[in-house]
């Protein structure tokens, strides 16, 4: 798998419980149809684990077969679309791409 990996803050005048509604809600729903998505896990941060973590409120990895593929969806129109949807809200983000590697297996 190659991910699309989001670490998102809500904007300043919403609560944490606002914005993981609207990113697991509303905007979902403009992130379903991403040409090539194969898997999207999402995480809803509960605490930080030291104090220069803090600050973040939810973690999305979005999985595609390859880097090729995570790269045309984010040239889709799909994409577009997502992105305007979130508008000028004032939360802040990072944006990462790789290759996944699963490191240990659930039947450890």
């Amino acid at each position: 798998m190659f991910n699309l990996v989001l670490l998102a803050a809500r904007p300043p005048e919403w609560t944490h419980e606002q914005f993981i509604a609207w990113w697991r809600g509303e905007h979902a729903e403009m992130t379903y149809p991403l040409p090539g998505l194969r898997a999207w896990r999402h995480t809803a941060v509960s605490s930080a684990l030291e104090p220069r973590s803090e600050g973040w409120d939810g973690v999305s990895v979005l999985s595609f077969d390859d880097e090729a593929a995570a790269r045309a969806a984010l040239a889709s129109e799909e994409w577009a679309a997502a992105v305007k949807h979130v508008g000028s809200m004032k939360g802040r983000r990072i944006a990462l791409l790789g290759d996944e590697r699963e490191m240990l297996g659930a039947d450890r």
